[in-house]
């Protein structure tokens, strides 16, 4: 049997740089231990749910018809797109989603199982890593939803769709990588995973995710800056029109969400073995 000897302060003896080969190992090392928590919470999730994974389109659905509801009112003026707005508006909340909900499971991944961690020393990037599972799974199924939007309205999304998957990988390890950090913030003080989801939703509104970037004001001053616009709205004019508009932002963000997420692991990383008495 495989003997572990944990110190205080190892990556000093051996040296910062070996963190890198430590998380690889680590995560190879508990593929099957992640794959089987992932099967675990996507099954309870919709254990003694009546309608099961259909909340995945429900949600999405509710967000769009506000806007068209607001839009047909008059309240609110959508402006020029590239597609139906239930297309639009739909793949919007898709990829948002991916964001969103990755983070927030993986801000609760330690405190849900905090029963498990202090009875059982495993690695704890596993529950985090799993908990992204559910996220990408009802990004798949939302994706279904528009294609069959697509079908509906006879309208023929570009060829370049088939690189959507490359464009999504920023949005996704950014996602992983702060969902790290925040899972160690909201262990050691509760109040992070209640607001979490209220700031996701705040973000939401200022993204252009239902509408597009406005020519001028507020909105489009904090669009310019803010990374999610540009991993989002990206990905999406790939598929809607075929063309990228904002490409020098999205190349920026895309490195600082790189740079994030390093970040976050490596902190994550370097405190996990800290976690139990937190939890």
């Amino acid at each position: 049997m495989k003997m572990f000897t944990y110190e205080p302060d190892n990556s000093l003896k051996k040296g910062y740089l070996s963190v890198f080969s430590e998380i690889v190992e680590d995560i190879s090392a508990n593929r099957w231990l992640t794959y089987q928590l992932f099967k675990r919470d996507f099954i309870s999730l919709y254990k003694q749910s009546f309608i099961g994974v259909f909340w995945s389109f429900i949600i999405p659905l509710v967000s769009v018809g506000t806007f068209v509801l607001l839009n047909r009112s008059g309240v609110f003026a959508i402006g020029p797109i590239d597609a139906p707005y239930a297309i639009y508006g739909l793949l919007g909340v898709a990829l948002w989603q991916l964001f969103s909900a990755g983070l927030v499971s993986g801000g609760d991944a330690l405190v849900k199982a905090g029963s498990m961690i202090v009875m059982i020393n495993f690695s704890k990037k596993s529950l985090v890593l799993a908990s992204q599972g559910r996220s990408i799974v009802a990004f798949i199924i939302q994706f279904s939803l528009v294609l069959a939007l697509c079908v509906y309205y006879r309208f023929a999304p570009s060829l370049n769709v088939v690189f959507l998957p490359l464009l999504l990988l920023p949005l996704i390890v950014l996602s992983v990588g702060l969902g790290f950090i925040f899972s160690l913030l909201n262990a050691v003080v509760r109040d992070v995973g209640n607001a979490l989801s209220i700031v996701m939703t705040f973000l939401m509104f200022i993204t252009p995710v239902l509408y597009p970037k406005p020519a001028s004001g507020l909105l489009a001053l904090i669009s310019t800056y803010n990374p999610l616009y540009y991993l989002v709205s990206v990905p999406r004019d790939l598929m809607l029109s075929g063309t990228v508009r904002e490409k020098s932002g999205y190349i920026l963000a895309v490195f600082l969400s790189l740079a994030v997420s390093c970040f976050c692991i490596i902190v994550f990383h370097l405190t996990e073995t800290r976690v139990t008495e937190r939890v």
